[in-house]
């Protein structure tokens, strides 16, 4: 009986801690993606490949520093990661991680918080998928028939998007897939290699901010404002724009290695639901009908 009890509590205590992880992670993604839509669109700085750029660089270096000064790296100090994981494994998340922030950050250029979100709902749809591809899950027709619904539900709300841009959906889908892909190899990743959050960010940041890095040098460098970098009050908004990005970075790594993939897809939902209220309240986005019946659908 004792025994049974002390299970009980472990039940408890795992599913707190893990419900701890769901909540912060959907508090700090809320304020990630309405701080990025302010300062791409409200304060007209429509450079998301730079503004990615800084987030993976202030993540390098933080991670760099964490590790030399500190033991919050364990996974670092016992050295898990050799040349051939680093290629297979790491590469791939990491070239994943930078398509999907490069395209996301892109498409709240042309598209509202409030849609994006929507479109979002289709998340768990494709990690299902990849995962079935790397039979990492086995499918069933109770699944294949939420795959359906969430389809039918995604496709109405963008039907009733009153202004829909077919370059804003192609990156959002893109970075939609990317993402999806990369949820799926993180989550092999950590538990495979038994990582903690902050090193599996200190493999993966560098990589990142080399693709994303070379892919603002190509499409953003020429007509990148310089000047704007002299402004103190800018350059205060970006310390605090990377910090909160450097947070996500690592809530998302803890939920994914202390939950699963699928788990953190579906709370996407409510954070997803949570974000086209806080679009109409904070930036007054319009909200069809229609896009609320396909959005509570999916």
């Amino acid at each position: 009986r004792k025994l049974k009890i002390q299970t009980r509590l472990r039940h408890k205590m795992v599913n707190l801690s893990s419900n701890i992880y769901v909540i912060f992670w959907i508090s700090i993604s809320c304020g990630m993606i309405l701080f990025n839509k302010a300062v791409l669109s409200q304060f007209d700085f429509p450079f998301p490949m730079f503004l990615t750029t800084w987030h993976m660089l202030l993540a390098t270096g933080l991670t760099q520093l964490l590790s030399r000064y500190t033991d919050m790296l364990p996974g670092v100090k016992a050295k898990k990661v050799d040349r051939a994981v680093l290629k297979q494994q790491i590469l791939p998340v990491s070239i994943f991680f930078a398509i999907s922030l490069v395209l996301s950050n892109k498409a709240y250029i042309y598209l509202s918080v409030s849609f994006i979100q929507m479109l979002k709902a289709f998340t768990p749809v494709a990690v299902l998928i990849i995962s079935y591809v790397l039979r990492l899950e086995k499918s069933s027709v109770m699944e294949l028939n939420i795959v359906s619904i969430i389809s039918v539900g995604v496709a109405m709300t963008s039907i009733g998007e009153l202004d829909f841009n077919w370059i804003g959906f192609t990156f959002q889908f893109t970075a939609l897939l990317a993402e999806s892909g990369r949820l799926v190899l993180t989550n092999i990743l950590m538990k495979q290699l038994k990582l903690d959050p902050l090193s599996t960010l200190y493999y993966i940041a560098p990589l990142s901010f080399c693709f994303i890095a070379l892919a603002f040098l190509v499409f953003e460098f020429q007509s990148f404002p310089f000047e704007r970098l002299l402004s103190i009050h800018f350059l205060g908004m970006l310390t605090i724009n990377g910090i909160v990005a450097f947070t996500l970075n690592i809530a998302v790594v803890m939920l994914i290695g202390n939950t699963s993939a699928l788990i953190l897809t579906l709370a996407g939902i409510v954070k997803d639901l949570m974000l086209v209220f806080l679009s109409v309240a904070v930036f007054h986005t319009p909200v069809t009908q229609l896009q609320y019946l396909g959005y509570t659908v999916a």
